[in-house]
């Protein structure tokens, strides 16, 4: 295929489209191509189960920045979405970075569009930030640090307490780590959607028909919801807590790929996503983690291409509260 239809496919729909052999198998092609290629595959625990089954590592943000910025492959390819591929380019500039699908974005990043915030950080002119790894590479170049929500409390008492902080770009998240540090800090209005839709209500319903089930909850997540929650935590803290917990049943409220993992873990245990307010869906799942399939992964990889490509003063600037992150983190 020539790169000037590829380009145009990609305007068009955000990946290449073309005709797979029916006769081909997918997973051995992928790992050919993986070894040809010199290629590591990171997913995101978010993905569909045969996506996070083929990678090379599976982890949350925090886990796939760090392997992001130790590999030693030519070209990293991130099964996720947007914003995580462009963290993985601005930790590795020097390496092809490319993404199954470039529509795969995240609602949360979409919340915080660089101009406004910019206008709303100018409000504050003596607030440091912080900024959420779910967020576009223009924000992070108005970021002090970055943080995840595996580290967001170590991130935030980095700090002394009487520092003036800005969190953004998630207020659910923001709230919960003003509650647990005792900060005041100023909140960006911004939410992921998988994370605002479940149903107090439901889930109160589903507790009363599971009584001996642990209710666990992912910190972006609103207020109601965390306050039933047995355990609040990033998705690496959910699967090890249902690791260590003596606990059999689970009422998991973040998005239903994680499930994957915990069953690989627990294969004895009962895990229950936690009811949406859509009456069409049991559970809440990322339209745009979901854009991700074996099909899409394959073309990508043949052709590498979409590419994630930032321009150098980006980049630069980026890496600096990613950079700082990472070496808090250690």
């Amino acid at each position: 295929m020539e790169r000037e239809q590829v380009q145009i496919m990609l305007e068009q729909n955000g990946h290449i489209v073309e005709p797979i052999d029916p006769t081909v198998k997918l997973v051995e092609e992928i790992n050919r191509l993986k070894k040809e290629k010199n290629a590591v595959i990171l997913s995101h625990y978010y993905v569909d189960a045969d996506l996070q089954d083929i990678a090379d590592y599976v982890g949350d943000s925090l886990q796939l920045a760090q392997e992001a910025e130790k590999t030693e492959a030519d070209m990293i390819v991130f099964v996720g979405v947007h914003f995580m591929a462009e963290t993985a380019k601005i930790i590795n500039p020097s390496k092809k970075v490319i993404l199954p699908d470039l529509k795969a974005g995240c609602s949360l990043a979409d919340s915080a569009p660089i101009d406004k915030f910019k206008e709303f950080k100018a409000k504050y002119p003596d607030h440091k930030v912080i900024s959420y790894i779910n967020c576009t590479a223009d924000l992070k170049t108005e970021t002090d640090v970055v943080c995840t929500s595996s580290n967001a409390v170590k991130i935030v008492n980095s700090f002394p307490e009487d520092a003036k902080l800005i969190f953004a770009p998630d207020k659910n998240l923001g709230n919960y780590l003003n509650s647990i540090t005792g900060r005041d800090m100023v909140l960006w209005d911004g939410a992921c959607m998988v994370h605002e839709q479940y149903s107090v209500e439901k889930i109160i319903d589903l507790m009363e028909q599971h009584k001996d089930a642990d209710f666990i909850a992912h910190p972006e997540c609103e207020k109601p919801v965390l306050l039933l929650a047995k355990h609040i935590g990033s998705t690496s803290s959910l699967l090890q807590y249902v690791q260590d917990s003596p606990a059999n049943k689970f009422i998991v409220a973040t998005e239903s790929g994680i499930l994957h993992q915990m069953k690989k873990a627990c294969p004895n245990k009962i895990f229950i996503p936690a009811p949406s307010n859509d009456s069409t869906c049991a559970c809440n799942d990322c339209s745009y983690m979901k854009l991700n399939n074996l099909q899409k992964l394959y073309i990508c990889m043949k052709h590498e291409q979409p590419e994630i490509q930032l321009p150098a003063d980006i980049i630069e600037e980026a890496q600096k509260p990613i950079k700082r992150m990472l070496e808090i983190s250690k």
